[in-house]
């Protein structure tokens, strides 16, 4: 009867709209574990097309170990979601970078990669083509595939909302071009 009366009462609690604040404030695992099954999926998705399986893994947990860590430094300014793709992305720049696997170019847009036609015909799916992209644009489609305003984007990947706007453009003509979407 007890246990009952606590499942009905843990039942009827709402859940938070921002757990990470809540763990933030309270260091309550439940409020962590919230957070992990609302944004797990979107954050190795995310990683996942800037890296591989293996790789999106290791950096999703690092990301959760990291929020344990020091969820202090959780801020309400920025979305629950945002802030989590800020961590990923700055521990996936951290592990490519001990890899000696980061090809950062200054000006990623000067040397637009435009797959040959054998390659577009063996990746003929959006997700195919976003893998072709260079890093920087990779990651800015993928923000914005993932629900994130241009302001969004620039916070999490510390970038003018210009750069942004230009990575974006590149990236659309470079999927268009590989899609055989030429029209325009």
């Amino acid at each position: 009867m007890l246990l009952a009366l606590k499942n009905w009462l843990s039942a009827n609690e709402s859940e938070p709209a921002d757990p990470l604040y809540e763990f933030k404030l309270s260091g309550d695992n439940k409020y962590l574990e919230l957070a992990i099954d609302k944004y797990n999926h979107d954050l190795y998705h995310f990683l996942l097309t800037q890296s591989d399986s293996e790789l999106a893994k290791d950096i999703c947990q690092k990301t959760w170990l990291t929020v344990v860590e020091k969820r202090q430094a959780y801020h309400t300014s920025q979305a629950p979601k945002a802030f989590l793709f800020k961590l990923a992305r700055n521990a996936l720049i951290d592990e490519l970078r001990k890899q000696n696997r980061l090809a950062y170019m200054e000006h990623p847009e000067q040397q637009l990669s435009v797959p040959t036609e054998r390659t577009v015909r063996s990746h003929q799916s959006l997700y195919d083509a976003i893998l072709l992209l260079p890093l920087q644009q990779r990651e800015a489609i993928s923000l914005q595939l993932e629900g994130f305003s241009l302001q969004q984007i620039a916070s999490i990947t510390d970038a003018p909302q210009e750069t942004i706007k230009t990575r974006l453009r590149y990236a659309r003509t470079a999927l268009k071009h590989a899609l055989g979407d030429d029209d325009e």
